[in-house]
């Protein structure tokens, strides 16, 4: 953050100084009392359940609805307060903004681009899911004077929540990554995620540059919601890929293009499904004014920067843990197994799906976990473990595939899922762990990865 005190930081968001008004606020802004910034910014949100003005005893300073024990600039709203305070800062920095929004594919693709970008300048990047009306004005508070990109994920709870985020963070290039099912109890169809996605590339300026998804009907259809130059990603893309293979733990390599170019790229995560967030990332970089020939390299040196996401793990005994548990909806799902099976194809064990419920679907969740079994029982799918029973429709989609050889296992919850794993799983097998954040699966995968005990 932009050093500032307390009382041009209260100039700028229209609040009152309580406490010491010359306190120089020069870390990043956080609203995580048991993770303070030094020399940061507190907010003080009050939520449902927590108040955050009870926790800002011993914090530098703070952003709240009333005085605190530390010194304290007070606001009527602290959350739109904190907006202003990254617009704020966005304004005086002018970094390249680079906003994602999409249904599926946003941190895979934030996190390639950032890897990217980092190699041209200093950049700055969403964390964790900091993609709302709070995590966005967090992710540009950490942005100083030296900062020359701006990852910013954005993500979308109903039609005008990306056009605000994109007031507070005003995007010069900008992507929708697609269109999908994520999100459906709020949105009802997949054309109202479309309305609401799209409004990332109403905020580009006529001189930016949208990215947009030649392979999604919606996204493609988007151009002319924008004055702002198009750019294409995607199997028939402007920037695309060809001669896709993978190795033994399912990591792609292929030949990037652009503009009659071709460079070979090999990543370091598994799944067919990074190739396109790769493409994307290649495409957003490409239009920030990086060479192709420069971002091929870098995406083969990319590491995953975020947890729980197609992570990779081997056990001593051989047994190869996948954990993808941060999130899920049905394409992610689906891609997930794809995964899955490609591991599989490559070792002499089976594949063993671990799968939790996909939340916030609407009244179309039981037809879509139903559906996501049926795709695991395409794959080939060994032994399907779903936890909860919100996951069980999952298992029926999976046994109401005619002819698949596996079989499912209905559990309760994550620790009798674990005990079922662990008593039915060989050193060359493959497993993968998914589910929607709230089932926090990555216990299981944690608990997979554990030395068994000795008495065991």
């Amino acid at each position: 953050m932009i050093p500032m005190t307390l009382a041009e930081l209260a100039a700028v968001v229209g609040g009152t100084v309580h406490g010491d008004a010359a306190t120089r606020v020069t870390g990043p802004a956080y609203v995580d009392s048991r993770a303070p910034e030094p020399d940061g910014l507190f907010v003080a949100v009050v939520g449902d359940h927590v108040d955050g003005h009870e926790y800002a005893a011993g914090a530098h300073a703070v952003l709240g609805s009333r005085p605190t024990p530390a010194p304290t600039v007070v606001v009527e709203d602290p959350v739109t307060a904190l907006g202003r305070l990254a617009r704020h800062v966005v304004d005086a920095v002018d970094p390249v903004v680079l906003a994602l929004t999409g249904s599926q594919g946003k941190t895979g693709t934030k996190d390639y681009l950032a890897h990217v970008l980092t190699g041209a300048g200093a950049t700055v990047a969403t964390s964790g899911n900091h993609n709302n009306e709070i995590g966005v004005p967090l992710t540009v508070l950490r942005a100083g004077s030296g900062t020359r990109y701006l990852v910013v994920e954005m993500g979308a709870r109903g039609v005008g929540h990306v056009a605000y985020l994109c007031r507070l963070a005003p995007p010069r290039i900008a992507t929708v990554l697609n269109v999908g099912t994520a999100h459906l109890s709020e949105f009802g169809t997949r054309e109202q995620i479309a309305v609401a996605k799209g409004e990332i590339l109403e905020a580009l300026p006529p001189e930016g540059v949208a990215i947009l998804n030649a392979d999604d009907d919606l996204v493609a259809a988007m151009a002319d919601r924008t004055d702002a130059r198009v750019l294409t990603f995607g199997t028939a893309g402007d920037v695309r890929w060809r001669a896709v293979r993978f190795d033994d733990l399912g990591r792609p390599s292929f030949e990037l293009g652009h503009a009659g170019e071709w460079h070979p790229v090999t990543l370091t995560q598994s799944g067919a499904h990074q190739v396109a967030n790769a493409a994307a990332a290649a495409a957003l970089a490409i239009a920030a004014g990086l060479q192709p020939r420069t971002v091929a390299e870098r995406l083969g040196t990319a590491v995953p920067a975020s947890r729980w996401r197609m992570e990779l793990h081997e056990r001593a005994d051989g047994l190869v843990v996948v954990n993808d548990a941060y999130n899920a909806n049905p394409a992610s799902m689906t891609a997930a197994l794809d995964a899955l099976a490609q591991l599989g194809s490559r070792r002499s064990g089976r594949t063993v799906a671990v799968l939790g419920e996909m939340l916030e679907l609407g009244e179309g969740a039981t037809a879509a976990h139903h559906d996501v079994g049926r795709h695991a029982a395409r794959t080939g799918v060994d032994l399907l473990v779903t936890v909860g029973p919100g996951a069980a429709p999952l298992a029926d989609g999976a046994e109401s595939y005619e002819g698949w050889q596996g079989e499912a296992r209905r559990t309760a919850g994550r620790d009798e899922a674990l005990a079922e794993v662990r008593e039915n799983v060989a050193p060359d097998d493959v497993v993968l762990v998914k589910a929607s954040r709230g089932a926090a699966l990555e216990h299981v995968a944690d608990g997979l990865l554990k030395e068994e005990e000795t008495s065991q």
